[in-house]
């Protein structure tokens, strides 16, 4: 048991090289399909548990170890207590593929040697509703689920508008669980058996041929924009030594930007790029922005902090220019960053994270509206929750991400993010802008494509031209209902098998 957890652990670990910025998607299946083969050798539940909770905590100790660097490097948490925090959080993360694993080993019967194609639907379902279990408990991270690793070019990319995320999830589950309980079973000549070898080829056949579907279709004429990205350090950034160097450079970019022989008519600057609140900054400093932008009949949209009349604090964005103001305060927010759960005031004894006792936005936010185009913005974090997302269809025509990753240094988490919204633009069917401090920002096409990207830890400003889209897609009318649904099915097929399987056994004691 301990070589088959420690083969689980690497399997766990090596699947991080299926997301970006390696983009080895086939990795996902080898990777689900050693923890699943090491699962049909459990003979009891809880060998399913330890098997997927090693998997699960070598994925994520592998995949989001950045974290440490928020905590230690810009933090201050001790060395030490950082390393125990990230480790006891993997665990928790490591939970939820240990409670598939279980349920798997509890619940397939006879079915891993006779019937491997209902054995991998019910894999796929279990993995499915454990990586959604993941994203909306305790207000959610579902970072790394493993549809994310399927983006173009991975065949299966085509299937993101109707499944979404956790959809795709569960159906990469089912072809690595159907490939490996095949070979298994009996090497290739069970994988090529017709109902195996259908099961296999179909979900590639579907995704491939809705690779160049439409969905949804362009609307008004196409709008310049300029994303800045400022590239601060996160110690600079709140250095108030630094203070007016921060704001001198915001200003300059900016005006950069509009001037342009053809300026464009939406410039965005990054998440919180004024390290202070809105109204603690120096008089005729937003009336700068203000100006710069109504000189071109243009707008701009930037990330702040801002304070309402009872003192609450949100990470908001303002537009300024042209427009009426308008405002966006961040909805779903990061806790221990951005806000602390019950309980765990103690660990802000520790830690030294600037402005982390935040207010929610509403969830009701309309677009903010720029001539024929309505933009839907999300804050950093925001875009990994594509159900909350959607609430802004069918208004919005374009997305806008507004992001600050500096917290992790030079990471896998800036390749990591820009992936994420790749998959947010194909399941809405809009483009994605994302305007970020150190990267990466970029305009992500309807189809997943990134048209134009700056590199990572360079300041300066992407141009770019995009068309906003008008339509639904599936998953945009649906969310995850249909994946939970179709999820459901062969959970319950198990459950009654199990539940008649169970006198039985009764009556042959």
């Amino acid at each position: 048991m301990r070589r088959a957890w420690l083969l689980a652990l690497l399997a766990g670990g090596a699947t991080v090289f299926a997301f970006a910025p390696f983009g080895l998607f086939p990795l996902a299946f080898l990777g689900l399909g050693v923890l699943v083969w090491l699962l049909a050798g459990a003979a009891r539940a809880r060998e399913g548990f330890a098997l997927g909770f090693a998997w699960g905590f070598g994925a994520f100790a592998a995949g989001v170890s950045w974290l440490y660097v928020a905590l230690e490097r810009y933090g201050g948490v001790p060395a030490p207590v950082a390393a125990l925090a990230i480790a006891l959080f993997c665990a928790y993360l490591a939970l939820y593929p240990a409670l598939a694993g279980a349920a798997f080993v509890a619940l397939r019967g006879e079915r891993v040697a006779g019937a491997p194609v209902r054995a991998a639907a019910l894999f796929g379902a279990l993995w499915l509703g454990s990586e959604w279990l993941r994203g909306v408990l305790f207000t959610g991270f579902p970072w790394l689920a493993i549809g994310y690793a399927q983006t173009p070019p991975s065949p299966l990319a085509g299937l993101l508008p109707v499944l979404g995320v956790y959809g795709l999830g569960g159906l990469s589950a089912f072809i690595a669980a159907l490939c490996a309980l095949a070979l298994r079973a009996g090497g290739v000549r069970v994988l090529l058996a017709w109902r195996p070898a259908l099961a296999l080829c179909a979900p590639f056949a579907a995704g491939f041929a809705l690779l160049g579907h439409a969905w949804t279709q362009p609307v008004g004429a196409p709008l310049k924009v300029a994303l800045v990205q400022t590239d601060f350090a996160q110690s600079l950034k709140w250095d108030p030594a630094r203070f007016e160097e921060v704001l001198r450079v915001n200003l300059e970019l900016a005006r950069d930007a509009f001037g342009q022989a053809q300026p464009p008519a939406l410039v965005v600057l990054p998440e919180t790029t004024v390290p202070t609140l809105l109204d603690r900054l120096p008089a005729g400093y937003l009336e700068a922005f203000a100006g710069l932008a109504a000189a071109s009949g243009a707008d701009l949209v930037m990330g702040a902090f801002r304070r309402d009349a009872e003192e609450r604090i949100y990470n908001a964005a303002i537009s300024l220019g042209s427009a009426p103001v308008q405002l966006y305060a961040k909805q779903h927010l990061v806790p221990f960053g951005e806000y602390s759960p019950p309980l765990f005031g103690w660990f802000y004894a520790l830690a030294q994270i600037p402005m982390s006792d935040q207010t929610r936005g509403a969830p009701d936010q309309a677009p903010m509206r720029f001539g024929a185009q309505q933009v839907a913005l999300n804050i950093c974090y925001e875009d990994l929750f594509g159900a909350e997302l959607i609430r802004a269809l069918p208004a919005a025509t374009l997305m806008l991400n507004l992001s600050n990753l500096a917290w992790y240094g030079d990471s896998l988490a800036q390749p990591q993010h820009l992936q994420i919204a790749r998959v947010r633009a194909l399941e809405t069917g809009r483009p994605m802008l994302r305007a970020t401090n150190t990267g990466m920002t970029a305009v992500v096409q309807p189809d997943g494509s990134v048209a134009a990207v700056l590199p990572a830890f360079a300041r300066g400003v992407l141009h770019a031209e995009v068309r906003g889209h008008q339509g639904m897609t599936p998953y945009a009318r649906w969310g995850d209902r249909l994946a939970l649904l179709a999820a459901a099915i062969p959970i319950v097929l198990a459950l009654l098998a199990a539940a008649a399987a169970r006198p039985r056994r009764t009556e042959a004691r």
